[in-house]
């Protein structure tokens, strides 16, 4: 923003970003609505607690040791129309299903992390875009402006309405986990109806009859700490409960991460994530070399501390004497244009990545702990290829992302299976399910 920001009684750590430069900052013309909008956040209890945010990091530091796997996947820009009980089931159970793949195939825990309940703003390549002849301010999320064209000046307000979207779809996350949404026993909740191949069926039961012992249920909320004003609103002074300790926390969700347009080692973003608990990710493009990301590695976890940072990469590693978790996003460096025009992504090209990314961790001596994906649990017609064969002109059947591709509900199981089938036999295969894979 280009407005002043409200003064938070922060510390100095966590207060000094507001000296900093700051990339994809928003300019609101209302001011004063500003100040109120962040005021009233301020004013507003947290969204999630020290004690959930602790035992997320103690799960991703099994997963900086190679004793689990994490899944983090959801929507590419989260939709306030998307706060519906059929959207979040569904995605629910998406990743709960590609989990219980997962935990087949390592044999080991799977830490679920939902892109959800706050993924709202985007960052954007570029903040104007011309649209019949005319310059306007390019959609940014939700929780900025709006996707139609007369909506497009930021709106601070917006800001209390996404706050309260991720509370209500916070609330029906936790309240179906809590009502056995997740239990084995329930078997129709786990169930493939919207897969019409029987091969696949028949080999996703089995799974789900192989694992007799109850599986811990535990999904994580994430999204891009991008609007650093919302972001320190809902940062809180709170006492661990497991020390005693009071520590800075950000309670608008258990996990953020630092987009690859915001890591600049002297910029605002790196120096607000530097002073809060939570654990963090950090996307590292091919932009970046080893010596900045150790640079970068310093200062966001100077102590070393072991599932604090998720790099979230499409390279190697370097020896830094940090033990980060190493997550794959094989999304972004895989977009392209169809012929019409339309954004998609190539489903062989995804895999291709991951299984590159596996390759390359494992001549490393490293290990891949994870996999970032743009997903949603509906059928829609973004990414193509694919078990279903999907290609270019079936774009248009159910094209509904306002940002980026994402894989559909099938798309995203076949992955699952396929990492689940390279840590099982070594090598990405899966059967009758990937016949015909494009």
């Amino acid at each position: 923003m280009s407005s002043a920001p409200v003064q938070l009684p922060l510390s100095d750590a966590a207060k000094a970003w507001q000296s900093k430069p700051m990339k994809q900052n928003v300019t609101y013309t209302d001011l004063h609505a500003a100040e109120r909008a962040l005021q009233k956040l301020e004013s507003l209890p947290p969204l999630v607690t020290p004690t959930e945010i602790k035992k997320l990091r103690e799960s991703l530091k099994e997963v900086a040791l190679g004793n689990a796997f994490l899944l983090q996947g959801g929507d590419c820009a989260e939709l306030f129309d998307y706060c519906s009980a059929g959207q979040i089931d569904a995605k629910i159970k998406l990743l709960l299903q590609m989990s219980l793949v997962l935990i087949w195939g390592g044999n080991i825990p799977v830490v679920r992390i939902a892109r959800m309940a706050g993924q709202f703003a985007k960052p954007r390549s570029s903040l104007t875009e011309v649209v019949h002849g005319k310059e306007i301010p390019s959609f940014r999320g939700d929780n900025i402006n709006g996707f139609a064209h007369d909506e497009r000046t930021p709106d601070p307000n917006r800001l209390v309405t996404s706050y309260f979207h991720s509370a209500a779809t916070l609330n029906y996350l936790r309240a179906q986990l809590a009502s056995g949404f997740a239990d084995l026993h329930y078997p129709f909740e786990w169930t493939l109806a919207h897969v019409q191949d029987d091969d696949t069926k028949k080999q996703y039961q089995g799974i789900v009859d192989s694992i007799t012992d109850a599986i811990s249920v535990d999904l994580f909320t994430s999204h891009e700490g991008l609007l650093l004003e919302y972001e320190q609103s809902l940062t809180r002074l709170l006492k661990d409960q497991r020390d005693g300790e009071m520590k800075w926390y950000n309670t608008s969700a258990h996990f953020i991460w630092i987009g690859d347009r915001t890591r600049q080692l002297d910029g605002a973003h790196v120096e607000y994530f530097r002073g809060i608990e939570n654990p963090v990710g950090i996307k590292v493009g091919p932009s970046m070399d080893n010596e900045e990301l150790v640079k970068l590695l310093d200062i966001v976890n100077p102590k070393k501390e072991v599932g604090k940072i998720t790099l979230i990469t499409r390279y190697g590693c370097d020896k830094s004497g940090h033990i980060v978790v190493w997550q794959c996003d094989p999304m972004h460096g895989n977009t392209r244009s169809s012929g019409s025009g339309v954004k998609t992504r190539q489903f062989s090209s995804i895999i291709s990545e991951l299984t590159t990314a596996l390759r390359v961790h494992k001549e490393n001596g490293s290990r891949l702990g994870g996999v970032h994906l743009e997903l949603t649990g509906e059928p829609v017609t973004e990414c193509v290829g694919g078990s279903q064969g999907l290609t270019d002109k079936d774009l248009s059947l159910n094209y509904t992302t306002y940002c980026d591709p994402r894989l559909n509900n099938k798309q995203a199981l076949e992955a699952a299976f396929l990492i689940a089938g390279y840590y099982r036999d070594g090598k990405m295969k899966g059967g009758a399910w990937f016949k015909g894979m494009k």
